[in-house]
């Protein structure tokens, strides 16, 4: 028979209680820092898994059409759009099916941006609307910036840099340390009562949602206002990002593609757009700012004709006029499964292509991205990805509210009730990854600083006002 096992020394169970305490505190502040930013996102990111449902369900009169064999001329349905709202047209969504309108998006004289749906087969419009005040566009504003722009951005980007210190802190916690059973490890015990069944609620679906919920926090980084530009010049230096051969084409004179055009591919955010050879015949014809330009919406009809007859290309993709006299023609599809991305570029005055760039034109790393982002919002697998990635937005409300329950049943009348301090807990390991993880996140590392700048200075003060 083998020996029965000794019990730990006294020493080390409370150098192990010490270090729990140490990172349970830590866990507590992150919680308490970025739940209402965790529900956000997850309540914004399940309802915008399910946009396409949403908005057929919604808005019917403007998502179809009857189904049509051939198609207008884009530049008839351009005039529709601008005969009920004047102003300046900057993209053009070609419909992927038959029974569905063309979007043309117009910028009117007053008034915040429309998107005009008209239906490609007679010309007539459905309906318009501002993409924020829809349910789905206040969804997907909110889950990328709070809709406060830059620096709402960053406060998400925050919440997602901490979310990740909930995790690792979270599987410290759960971790069973000897004991025995699956119950309150992998399954809750709902027969019990009080703080104890919210503890295993949420433990429990922590663990079982854990992965899920690392991969959308991971996916969702790239497109982050600063972790975003960390990954693509890491890319870039590597040569895993946009495509080498491209990299230095027009730069650093021309545009950004996302700055020039509202929108791109992740890959080809910071790409520098290509530009039109403009004659100088052309240059007093050219349309005042603000107004729409006639002769490039004219030229819409060439382009798209040479999309379908050269490029294979005949409908699904958002077509771009161009934008002032070196300005070129843009089309790029954006395909649920990112191997079918394809971007365009067409001079103005030529009709020539100017570069045609495609998925298996990107670094591997960006190829992994794009995988990334599509199965981040449910589009890569149709309806299974979409459950699948349903169920983390679940388990972060079950989290949010069991660890709130937790709290509250802890915490006496008017008090926070926060974990105390813990004096020469044995952390070192956690704050090595802490400094790891703050290095290649620029924003958790700075409000890392920020928060040991604060804890320093509490316990400064403390000692102060400490009689000797």
């Amino acid at each position: 028979m083998s020996a029965p096992a000794r019990p730990a020394p006294a020493g080390s169970r409370e150098s192990a209680t010490r270090t729990y305490r140490a990172l349970w505190r830590w866990h507590f502040y992150a919680g308490l820092v970025v739940a209402p930013f965790l529900l956000i996102l997850s309540i914004t990111g399940a309802i915008y898994l399910f946009n396409d449902e949403i908005d057929d369900a919604l808005y019917p009169a403007r998502r179809f059409v009857p189904a049509h064999v051939a198609s207008l001329p884009p530049s008839r349905l351009v005039d529709a759009a601008l005969s009920a709202h004047p102003g300046k047209v900057t993209r053009i969504d070609m419909p992927a099916a038959a029974n569905r309108p063309a979007i043309v998006f117009v910028t009117p004289v007053a008034g915040d941006p429309l998107r005009v749906a008209v239906d490609p087969g007679s010309g007539r419009v459905l309906g318009d609307y501002i993409y924020t005040r829809t349910l789905v566009g206040m969804a997907d504003t909110l889950h990328g910036s709070l809709m406060l722009g830059w620096w709402g951005g960053l406060v998400m980007e925050l919440a997602a840099g901490w979310a990740i210190v909930l995790i690792a802190t979270g599987l410290y916690l759960w971790w069973p340390r000897g004991r025995r059973g699956l119950a309150g490890v992998v399954f809750p015990r709902l027969h019990l009562r009080g703080r104890v069944v919210w503890r295993d609620i949420h433990a429990v679906t922590g663990v079982w949602t854990v992965a899920l919920i690392a991969f959308l926090l991971l996916t969702g980084l790239p497109w982050a206002q600063v972790q975003g530009d960390v990954i693509r010049d890491m890319l870039s230096r590597v040569g895993g990002g946009y495509p080498v051969s491209h990299a230095t084409s027009n730069a650093p004179s021309s545009a950004p593609m996302k700055a020039a055009l509202g929108s791109a591919p992740w890959t080809l955010e910071g790409a520098p757009m290509p530009v039109s050879a403009m004659p100088s015949a052309h240059a007093e014809h050219m349309a005042p700012a603000g107004t729409t330009d006639r002769a490039a919406i004219a030229g819409l009809d060439a382009v798209v004709a040479t999309l379908a007859r050269d490029h294979a290309l005949a409908g699904g993709y958002r077509l771009f006029p161009p934008a002032g006299p070196t300005g070129v023609y843009t089309a790029y599809t954006y395909p649920d499964r990112p191997q079918g991305q394809r971007s365009l570029y067409f001079d103005r005055y030529s009709g020539r292509l100017i570069r045609d760039v495609g998925f298996a034109d990107y670094g591997i790393g960006a190829r992994a991205i794009e995988l990334g982002v599509q199965l981040h919002m449910g589009n890569y697998f149709g309806t299974v990805n979409q459950i699948v990635m349903l169920l983390p937005c679940i388990g972060i409300v079950v989290l949010v509210v069991s660890g709130v329950a937790m709290w509250w049943k802890r915490r006496p009348a008017g008090r926070l009730a926060a974990p105390p301090r813990i004096p020469g807990a044995r952390i070192a390991g956690a704050v090595a990854i802490l400094t790891a993880a703050g290095v290649m996140m620029p924003v958790l590392g700075v409000s890392l600083l920020a928060a040991a700048a604060i804890d320093l200075t509490v316990r400064w003060r403390s000692a102060r006002a400490t009689p000797i």
